[in-house]
């Protein structure tokens, strides 16, 4: 049995993740501020879930807070999903993303200097690769033009991970998320949206001309990788989790009709800054040194999601 700290437990990544450690018998610590970036009932009543969890509510940027659940928990390894998420509000409020996604990575990191054995695991994210036009993109491509504040900010969590793991050989590992989706996601995504408005029958804002794409990666497979990639903690390392296939606007809106039944209706609008064209993932790395194997295609993600929201 491992004791391990998952910050933001009780979000729509962590909470899932916190679930199969515990399913595993693993020992879990949910560390949440609750915040009211959506609303904080939803993470509540994912954290009443979690049974055997020890969930504290508490800000990753209080040093006090966090020295003292070190100390106490002794954890064998930090998964770090706490953050300030999205590109679009990050353009609105870059102090408080900055402060958050980076001065909160530094004081986890601070305390993990002084316990360097303990695994951590880094929630970084595909918006790191910006408006990178070789497709799919890999761990080791050049990622030095990031076009929103969120995306700087993950790339300096990456970059001051490694700082620590150089100087105090922390066992590191950076995860690249690809638009993850499905049950428990956040209600301001792309695909809780869109699902909702047309079971209203109300527009859904459709941005561009529909050709724009993404690599959807449905939750269970990325909890597979969070978990593939704590066991596997070493070194410093860097690995995409995606599902290696990518699926337009247009077609991602027509799925989600399917399966609620009904015929979506567009909201059409210019793309908005710090959108992307295109995230394409090669998980060729994560195959080969964690295993990580996706099975679930966007078409069948979509469908579960929906039947999901029906049941709700």
């Amino acid at each position: 049995m491992s004791k391990i700290l998952i910050t933001g437990g009780a979000g729509f990544i962590g909470s899932q993740v916190a679930r199969a450690l515990l399913a595993r018998g693993d020992s879990v610590c949910v560390l949440d501020n609750f915040n009211d970036f959506y609303d904080p009932a939803l993470k509540r009543a994912n954290a009443a879930d979690l049974t055997g969890a020890t969930i504290v509510t508490g800000d990753i940027r209080d040093r006090g807070l966090l020295s003292t659940l070190f100390a106490q928990g002794n954890f064998d390894g930090v998964i770090h999903l706490a953050a300030m998420a999205g590109v679009r509000p990050s353009l609105d409020d870059p102090l408080h993303y900055g402060d958050v996604n980076v001065r909160g990575t530094q004081v986890i990191l601070d305390e993990l200097r002084r316990r360097p054995t303990t695994r951590f695991v880094f929630a970084s994210s595909s918006s790191v690769y910006g408006s990178n036009e070789r497709v799919p993109f890999r761990e080791d491509d050049d990622i030095h033009h990031p076009v929103s504040p969120y995306a700087a900010t993950k790339r300096a969590g990456e970059l001051l991970a490694y700082t620590h793991h150089h100087l105090y050989g922390i066992p590191t590992t950076c995860l690249r998320f690809f638009t993850v989706y499905g049950p428990r996601q956040r209600p301001e995504m792309a695909i809780a949206k869109f699902t909702r408005a047309i079971m209203d029958g109300k527009p859904v804002p459709f941005f561009g001309d529909g050709t724009t794409r993404r690599d959807y990666t449905y939750i269970d497979d990325i909890v597979d990788g969070v978990v593939r990639s704590l066991d596997r903690c070493k070194g410093y390392e860097i690995y995409n989790l995606g599902e290696s296939a990518t699926t337009t606007l247009s077609e991602l809106v027509e799925l989600i009709g399917a399966a609620v039944g009904a015929r979506p209706i567009l909201d059409r609008q210019p793309m908005q800054p710090g959108d992307v064209l295109v995230t394409y993932a090669d998980i060729s790395k994560a195959r080969a040194k964690l295993g990580y194997a996706p099975s679930t295609a966007v078409s069948e993600g979509v469908r579960r999601y929906v039947d999901w929201v029906k049941t709700r």
